[in-house]
């Protein structure tokens, strides 16, 4: 190729044999055979083993090398014998007989090993992130983001849609998260903010008359750090399309997901045909709006048995009367599992900072009986009510939660994955997709009682857009929509609201009058004050579906240059000060607290 290498450590194989080549890479790691040196050479594409005699005048020299200093070498490929060849590289059959070879770049003592995937701390990892990145596990999974979103460009385009990109500079937003402000030099004391997301853009190109969009849209928003979200920006895929309803955009979804799941992993796909979820049925079977269809425990309502006179279960019925829920789970032919599972599972409830998981077996001696702790109190009647309700049968067992609505959907969505981990009932060599439809507009806020939007405010309602009935705002539904894969939520996305009237209705709804919405959504409202065409769409995370590929549970693993937990840089060291001179420049001076 040119004078650095001739072939890259992981084109070589025996069709080579006799060629003299040059490559140059990172000593990966080093054997010491007494009279032969083996050197694995690491470069972008692979590994490539590389020998040298003792004989050899350069042998001394290249045994005092430390790993992963860069280095070129010249040689003859040769063929290793069949007892020596590694079939977990690609260039397994050869090896390198080294003539010559040259130090590109000197190394310092490594923080850390290269050569090993061993865990280190993030203070480490991330400082050293360009050390970090070497190794193997996390190389690849760059590697891999880069083709999923090359290969997400391809299905796009071939889906009729066109990539533009949007500002990054642009206004506040009073939803959502915190925004990263900016400060405006030629704009004294006014400030931009950095795009949570391109929400408002993107229905503005819509407007603007051009039919489907999308971009690799970075986005930044001031949070928290979770597993599954990167502290300050992260990448979505952003799409928009004109004159099209909600299965309109599920299924070019689906269409993009399938193959791209399908190119990118071995793991088979549970549906072809994403199921549709109702919002408030998810809550209902899988305590949560982002459920993991591979696990096949549901969730069921049994608060109607506690009314019953002959269930003597006095804790529950008290409760009930006060408002209360039962939720419960069963398990599918657990009669034989030991005293120590139920009780474990119980415990653990507690540590989660529940009342616990009450539970029994269905059982069966002349008559249906309840066995374990609390199965004294049922009646053969009840029992059998809780069976047909539940599809219960004999051998199963069951774990109870009472208590008010959404503590007892928190816990039991969490037991449903305990449950289904313990039984090992998970299918774990697969992707299971869904959608959660019918979100409602608006929720009543916990502490201040009043009525908030619950999720995205620009969302069309459903019905009759004529004949909205608003003296019930709780019970209005959106045509808005999440797309979930194994419990990881991967989108929300909408059918938007271009009725300029109608958004200031379901504004005013939520406390904001007409001059607060012109204020805070100028560009929006004038926009669709002429000629809005109906439309809608969705922004899947990049991040979260490379995770999902890579099979990684911490999103820092697919992130080439990710924060720590405090959102800081501990590369860069970002955030840091700035002098004087600057913040003068921009009419700017820190207080004291």
């Amino acid at each position: 190729m040119n004078k650095y290498r001739t072939h890259t450590c992981g084109d070589l194989n025996k069709n080579h044999k006799d060629k003299k080549v040059i490559l140059s890479g990172w000593i990966n790691k080093k054997r010491d055979h007494g009279n032969l040196l083996f050197i694995d050479l690491r470069d972008n594409y692979g590994i490539t083993q590389c020998v040298i005699d003792k004989k050899n005048s350069n042998f001394n020299v290249l045994e005092k090398l430390q790993l992963e200093t860069v280095i070129k070498v010249e040689g003859n490929v040769i063929e290793r014998s069949k007892e020596t060849v590694n079939n977990e590289i690609s260039t397994g059959e050869i090896e390198i007989s080294i003539q010559n070879y040259e130090v590109l770049g000197y190394t310092k003592e490594l923080p850390l090993p290269v050569f090993s995937d061993q865990e280190y701390s993030e203070e480490i990892r991330l400082k050293y992130r360009f050390l970090d990145l070497r190794r193997k596990k996390i190389h690849e999974n760059i590697i891999l983001r880069s083709k999923v979103i090359s290969f997400i460009r391809s299905e796009m385009e071939k889906l009729g849609f066109l990539e533009f990109q949007t500002p990054i500079l642009t206004s506040s937003s009073p939803e959502g998260a915190r925004d990263f402000l900016v400060p405006s030099r030629l704009n004294p004391g006014k400030f931009y903010a950095l795009p949570q997301a391109p929400q408002q853009f993107k229905q503005l190109i819509m407007v603007s008359g051009f039919d489907k969009y999308f971009q690799i849209a970075p986005c930044f928003r001031d949070e928290d750090a979770r597993a599954d979200r990167s502290p300050g920006e992260f990448y979505q895929l952003d799409l928009e399309m004109s004159f099209v309803e909600q299965e309109d955009v599920f299924k070019v979804v689906e269409k993009l997901m399938t193959n791209l799941f399908r190119n990118f992993s071995k793991k088979k796909l549970l549906y072809d045909q994403f199921p549709k979820i109702k919002y408030n049925d998810a809550l209902l079977k899988y305590g949560t709006d982002k459920p993991d269809l591979r696990n096949p425990l549901l969730i069921f309502d049994i608060t109607q048995i506690f009314e019953r006179e002959d269930v003597k279960f006095d804790i529950f019925k008290k409760l009930v009367k006060s408002g209360s829920v039962v939720r419960a789970i069963i398990t599918k032919n657990t009669k034989n599992k030991s005293r120590s599972f139920f009780d474990n599972i119980d415990k653990w409830a507690k540590e989660q900072g529940s009342s616990g998981l009450a539970y029994f077996t269905f059982d069966e001696e002349n008559k249906i009986i309840g066995k374990g702790p609390i199965g004294k109190f049922f009646s053969e009647e009840s029992l059998k009510q809780i069976m047909k309700i539940t599809s219960a049968e004999i051998g199963d067992s069951i774990f109870l939660s009472c208590g008010k609505l959404d503590e007892v959907e928190k816990i039991m969505a969490l037991a449903r994955q305990k449950i289904g981990n313990d039984l090992n009932v998970i299918n774990k060599d697969s992707f299971a997709f869904c959608w959660i439809v019918d979100y409602p507009i608006f929720e009543k806020d916990v502490i201040t009682k009043k009525i908030k939007f619950s999720h995205n405010p620009f969302s069309m309602p459903q019905g009759d857009i004529k004949n909205l009935d608003f003296s019930k705002p709780l019970d209005l539904k959106a045509f808005q929509y999440d797309i979930v894969c194994n419990g990881i939520e991967l989108s929300s996305g909408a059918i938007r609201n271009h009725i300029p009237e109608l958004m200031y209705k379901l504004f005013s709804i939520a406390g904001y009058d007409k001059q607060t919405v012109d204020k805070k959504f100028s560009g929006m409202i004038n926009a669709l004050s002429y000629g809005a065409p109906p439309h809608g769409g969705i922004a899947p995370g990049i991040d979260r579906i490379v995770m999902l590929l890579a099979e990684e549970i911490n999103i820092r693993e697919v992130t080439m240059f990710p924060m720590n937990q405090n959102a800081q840089d501990l590369l860069m060291n970002a955030p840091s000060k700035v002098s004087d001179e600057q913040l003068k420049e921009l009419n700017l001076k820190f207080l004291k607290k």
